[in-house]
């Protein structure tokens, strides 16, 4: 297959001019952030989500700093509760949360900078977040047919099914695994290293031998082919030769869950919360898997308990009264007829020790 070159072009960026008092206190606002470590992808975030209020304050004619009451602010919430999408759709309370959440940081760091006197955001109450369970998480049979997807006779089809091992032997996030380097894969070990994942931190997870097989194919047979000089070290390669983005890795997996017609969806979080999932069903204790996610708190794992449905139901097979048949005269006589043989092997085996 011939791999096509894509020519890297370079956007030169230009500061755009603050419209009004109000926009004009994004900007240091951002970099405020950006100096605490925020992460590149939450600092644009934040950009985007507080765009949002900027411009339906400009709408009403607010525009400055002061102009910001916590009636306006009442009144943005009450308009995220009312919008509706496209397709007709109203925004989850848990998006109308993320949405109001940026703007009581913005407003804390303008009271602190003296930028106003008073925090119209300080008593701003946020919906309130019911516990979601992951909407779909696959069986070891339906994950292996996921995998079964690329085509192994296409470079890229190679390429994809060592992304997708990798995806479910350690249950990274999908950031995480677009900015691997070849040096984060301790291929010998059987270790990655998680290089300033989700809140900047650092983490070594285990991977599975038949992932470190498939990625040792890939790096034998297609990232040399994939490679524009000067190398800069990432894992996993796009067909441009350039590192995948976000949103790619996430239709690439989107697209071999909808090949593999399971009827369910997702992408790479999909992967991860299966992994998760099945590792608990197999016994392995919560804050193993809590390290393994990254997680910074159990709670977080312990939405994995509540999905492990199967186990649960295993359990109910097995315990609850109206399961249990009846057992028939010839059972009854078979248990009888076990415990005497047990009996006698243990006389046995005492008078042996005697």
């Amino acid at each position: 297959m011939a791999l096509v070159r894509r020519p890297r072009k370079k956007t030169p960026k230009t500061a755009l001019v603050p419209k009004n008092a109000l926009e004009a206190m994004l900007g240091p606002h951002l970099e405020a952030l950006a100096a605490k470590q925020y992460s590149v992808q939450t600092i644009k975030t934040r950009h985007d989500q507080l765009g949002v209020f900027i411009r339906w304050c400009a709408e009403r004619g607010l525009e400055n700093p002061h102009d910001i009451t916590r009636p306006v602010l009442e009144r943005y919430q009450r308009y995220l509760f009312h919008y509706r999408k496209k397709n007709g759709q109203p925004l989850s309370f848990r998006t109308q949360h993320a949405m109001l959440v940026p703007l009581r940081g913005w407003f804390r760091w303008m009271t602190r900078e003296n930028h106003i006197l008073h925090n119209p955001a300080s008593e701003l109450e946020l919906p309130r977040l019911g516990h979601h369970l992951p909407k779909h998480v696959l069986s070891v049979e339906e994950v292996e047919q996921v995998l079964q997807q690329p085509n192994l006779s296409d470079p890229m089809g190679v390429r994809d099914r060592a992304i997708l091992e990798t995806l479910y032997s350690t249950g990274m996030r999908r950031g995480e695994c677009v900015q691997l380097k070849l040096y984060d894969a301790d291929l010998r070990n059987g270790t990655v290293f998680i290089r300033q994942g989700k809140g900047k931190k650092d983490r070594y997870v285990p991977i599975g031998d038949r992932a470190i097989q498939w990625i040792e194919k890939y790096l034998r047979e297609v990232r040399p082919e994939l490679v524009i000089e000067p190398d800069d070290m990432t894992l996993f390669l796009s067909q441009y030769g350039d590192a995948f983005s976000r949103d790619h890795l996430s239709g690439m997996v989107h697209d071999y869950v909808q090949a593999a017609n399971l009827g369910k969806g997702g992408g790479p979080h999909l992967l991860r919360h299966t992994m998760a999932t099945l590792m608990l069903e197999n016994g392995a204790d919560l804050r193993f898997i809590q390290e393994i996610l990254g997680h910074e708190k159990i709670s977080t794992t312990q939405i994995y308990a509540h999905v492990s449905i199967r186990q649960l139901k295993l359990v109910h097979e097995h315990t609850h009264p109206a399961e249990q048949q009846p057992e028939s005269a010839a059972a009854k006589e078979g248990d009888a007829q076990a415990r005497a043989e047990l009996l006698s092997a243990l006389d046995v085996e005492e008078s042996e020790d005697d």
